[in-house]
């Protein structure tokens, strides 16, 4: 409701207050270039109606907008209670202020007797959580307690502020609130504080620089306008339009893109056939990114097309952070194991680690190749460009064949894939011979060079840790299990 009634604010009051400055002149019969605006300085009537169809539109607008939806996700993310995927890299600031702040409650703990330590610690204990959610559904990000601390302290603090007529951004109250809460509930722990206090300053500083930029642009525009008249607010209108148009598009695009990018998956089965079930699916995830990654990446290279380096490159970097995540969630999957299943774990831990490797590889693949048109260095030959299409599509028959054995779960048939990926080795062996040759009779250029031979090694690389997950999961294979 406050971010609601924040964005009220902002979307009504400039037209509402254009209509009755209208409305002003509209009676007075005063040539309008010399018509003063000091109606507006007294006490006006509001136009209930227009405050209803406005309101509206905000209701309808914060229920339907992604975008809405993805500013209050940010300070939820900020203020859960439990650990996971963090949104914001820490920074100096907020590993400075974790310090001295964990520096100075050991300081206190120290003058403290242990009987009053003990009782402040007791009163932190979580209570069990009920088991009534379904896997992977979405649990609330904190408790009652906290969500009705944070919409009485926010409340009173708004309420107050109104009564008083002072300025006042509902968005941050209640931004603020529920961070105070977080930090006073422990849920910005040492696992989590400088990711959540970087997030802070993050937001906080992005609301200061948005207030100067706007202060700025409404000086720059105002001067324009003024001295350009009819046509400059002409102009104006039209790339205000043109921008809103960009906005919308680019949005919609960045949400198709999440759409179409199947996310990985934290495992939560207790047993060993429960976690090949689920990381299967993540498995299956991957090879499909990966195949889209490779593929785009040296398509890119080739057509020296920089956009499309750069989105896979920014690809690479997202699949390598949620299989850190997957990474980071371990220790809860350990956790939840079934005694006579602890074995399960090991199994996990080595998928996981031969998914990262894929990561990595990929990574390299397309950090190197966009580096290296973004540096205008010379394109490839066409023999390596010829040889790099046939690994590309041999590739492409390997992870696609791969994704749909693991979509499947059909696990019977992955010697399939470790014959496809024998054939795969030996022809980069022969394109890393090929070129070793070229650059000894024919190359000359050492960048060129350089980058060639790190795609195939990587390659390779890539392939062999794809591979990897492959046969972990051929010999962890039950047959008998999905025969039944």
């Amino acid at each position: 409701m406050a971010f609601a009634g924040n964005d009220l604010v902002n979307f009504i009051g400039v037209p509402i207050g254009a209509y009755q400055a209208w409305e002003a002149w509209s009676g007075s019969g005063v040539d309008a270039t010399t018509y003063g605006m000091a109606a507006l300085g007294e006490k006006l009537p509001s136009n209930k109606w227009l405050l209803v169809i406005a309101g509206v539109v905000m209701v309808v607008t914060l229920w339907f907008s992604s975008k809405a939806q993805a500013v209050v996700k940010t300070s939820v993310d900020l203020a859960r209670q439990d650990s996971g995927a963090e949104r914001f890299q820490s920074n100096a600031l907020s590993r400075i202020l974790v310090r001295y702040s964990l520096n100075a409650a050991e300081a206190i703990q120290h003058v403290l007797p242990d009987s009053a330590t003990n009782y402040i610690a007791s009163r932190f204990e979580k209570l069990p959580e009920p088991a009534v959610l379904p896997k992977h559904a979405d649990k609330p990000s904190f408790d009652y307690v906290r969500a009705s601390v944070n919409l009485m302290v926010a409340s009173i603090l708004i309420s107050i502020a109104t009564s008083f007529k002072l300025p006042l951004s509902t968005t941050y109250v209640t931004f603020m609130v529920a961070m105070g809460t977080s930090l006073a509930d422990r849920a910005w722990g040492t696992e989590s504080a400088v990711y959540r206090i970087a997030g802070v300053l993050n937001v906080i500083g992005g609301w200061f620089f948005t207030a100067f930029s706007a202060f700025t642009a409404a000086a720059i525009f105002a001067a324009v306008i003024y001295y350009g008249g009819f046509y400059a607010i002409l102009g104006l209108v039209v790339v205000a339009i043109v921008l809103l148009v960009r906005s919308f598009v680019n949005h919609k695009n960045s949400q198709q893109v999440e759409k179409e990018t199947e996310e990985l998956k934290k495992a939560e089965s207790n047993t060993i056939q429960g976690i090949i079930d689920e990381s299967s699916e993540n498995v299956a995830a991957v090879f499909k990114r990966s195949k889209r990654i490779y593929k785009n990446t040296l398509d890119g290279l080739i057509s020296q097309d920089l956009n499309i380096l750069k989105s896979s490159k920014k690809e690479a970097n997202k699949l390598s952070s949620e299989i850190d995540g997957l990474r980071n969630n371990i220790f809860y999957l350990i956790r939840n194991l079934d005694e006579q299943h602890l074995g399960a774990s090991k199994f996990y831990i080595e998928v996981l680690g031969n998914l990262q490797d894929i990561s990595q590889s990929l990574d390299y693949i397309s950090k190197s190749a966009t580096t290296h048109i973004d540096n205008n260095h010379k394109s490839l030959k066409f023999t390596q460009i010829k040889d790099l299409k046939e690994i590309i599509l041999r590739s492409h028959e390997v992870f696609a064949v791969s994704q749909t054995i693991f979509t499947k779960k059909d696990f019977g048939k992955l010697a399939e894939i470790i014959t496809l990926k024998q054939e795969l080795l030996g022809l980069i062996d022969q394109k890393i011979d090929k070129q070793v040759k070229r650059t000894k009779d024919t190359e000359n250029s050492p960048k060129n060079t350089t980058l060639y031979f790190g795609l195939l090694l990587e390659t390779r690389d890539l392939m062999n840790a794809a591979m990897n997950v492959v046969e972990r999961y051929y010999t962890e294979y039950d047959a008998k299990r999905f025969e039944d």
